[in-house]
């Protein structure tokens, strides 16, 4: 399971937690103030329970969610911090895309009076894996009513609809965020990204222009100011921003995608030093962000320059897992597969390609208005004026 673009999950009052990937709370501790509601609640607490705590929080902090999982169930109801063994063991089971499980335990905190900021945030991650966006939509009005000013609140939110590429109601949480923080670079930043990825161009670019212009000289600003060349097809531009962003430090996954792209646009072949810059950036980027197709179709193109076809295989497979309908994953899959002495597969690519580019000929035809290449290798249409 992989974390976005920032990649904090917390708990524990006495023992903060912070790990890598998908589960990330926007409030401070999470702890209610309470000590009863805290309180084990069939009395003392038991020592052997507590060292379990102790075991599976250590191994959420590094991220080891699977191994935490059977620690933070032995001391549920054992422990005097229930709150952190409860919660901790719902950021596990998201973290491992178990949501019906995360679900059940973050009601069952909801019902015990814990109904704060940190158990909605990951209510609603839990609610958007498991594909139920009116509970989640629920979960976040009720985080946002209590604190409307808390921008990680919206971040983190829709940075689950981008892992779950629900961009819609990405959307729709990021216009929630901006209503109340209207002022935020980086909700103008997602929403750009989101209308980017629903192909609604014209109306991207507003958002990155002022999100750069709200955070100048940020890794926002960078971003911000690369997708925009990118949309632009100024591929010098792009790969300057990126490049002048990756040097001041920045390292969003998203960032180290553009750079790989644009520099894959410029004709690198292996060998070439921009050609391990662009292998080290995506392969950087994937790490961090494994289930984005454009940075595995990216990271494919590489492998398959570079005569890895195993790996250039794999990465174009997991792209075509995530998005079927992408012609880059397929054109790239079959020169993949021929290289690789699999004509049948090779062919059974080139003929889902043909397939894809017959559909997107017959939908420009039959659409009005000017159409363009969008820089993730599809047909995109202009939105009218």
């Amino acid at each position: 399971m992989k974390g976005v673009v920032a990649a904090v999950v917390i708990l524990c009052a006495c023992m903060p937690v912070v790990g890598q990937t998908t589960g990330r709370v926007p409030g401070n501790s999470g702890i209610s103030s309470n000590p009863q509601a805290r309180a084990n609640p069939t009395g003392s607490p038991d020592p052997e329970a507590e060292q379990e705590l102790q075991k599976g929080t250590g191994l959420t902090r590094a991220g080891h969610f699977a191994e935490a999982i059977p620690h933070l169930k032995a001391a549920r109801g054992r422990v005097a911090n229930e709150y952190a063994a409860s919660f901790n063991l719902a950021l596990c089971y998201v973290a491992m895309g178990t949501y019906k499980d995360a679900i059940s335990v973050l009601n069952r905190l909801r019902r015990d009076g814990h109904d704060t900021i940190d158990v909605e945030n990951l209510l609603a991650q839990a609610y958007i894996g498991s594909g139920n966006t009116n509970d989640a939509w629920s979960a976040i009005e009720h985080a946002a009513a209590t604190s409307p000013q808390n921008e990680k609140l919206y971040v983190f939110v829709s940075d689950a609809c981008t892992d779950h590429h629900d961009f819609d109601f990405g959307l729709k949480v990021v216009d929630l965020g901006l209503r109340n923080l209207p002022q935020s670079a980086r909700l103008h930043y997602q929403r750009g990204m989101f209308l980017f990825q629903l192909d609604r161009f014209d109306q991207a670019r507003p958002d990155f222009e002022l999100a750069a212009k709200l955070a100048p000289d940020s890794e926002i600003a960078y971003l911000s100011k690369a997708e925009e060349s990118m949309l632009d097809g100024d591929i010098d531009g792009a790969l300057r921003m990126a490049r002048e962003g990756v040097k001041k430090g920045f390292q969003d996954p998203v960032l180290l995608i553009v750079l790989g792209e644009a520099l894959l646009r410029t004709g690198i072949t292996p060998g070439q030093p921009e050609f391990a810059e662009a292998q080290s950036a995506l392969e950087r980027a994937v790490t961090s962000r494994p289930n984005d197709p454009a940075s595995q179709i990216a990271l494919g193109e590489i492998d398959l320059q570079a005569g890895h076809l195993d790996e250039a295989i794999a990465h174009l497979v997991k792209a075509r897992q995530m998005k079927p309908n992408q012609p880059a994953v397929y054109a790239n899959l079959a020169k993949a597969y021929q290289r690789h002495g699999d004509a049948q597969q090779a062919q059974q690519a080139l003929d889902t390609l043909q397939k894809l580019n017959l559909a997107s000929a017959d939908q420009i035809r039959n659409a009005p208005g000017e159409r363009k290449m969008s820089y993730g290798g599809g047909e995109v249409q202009d939105q009218p004026h």
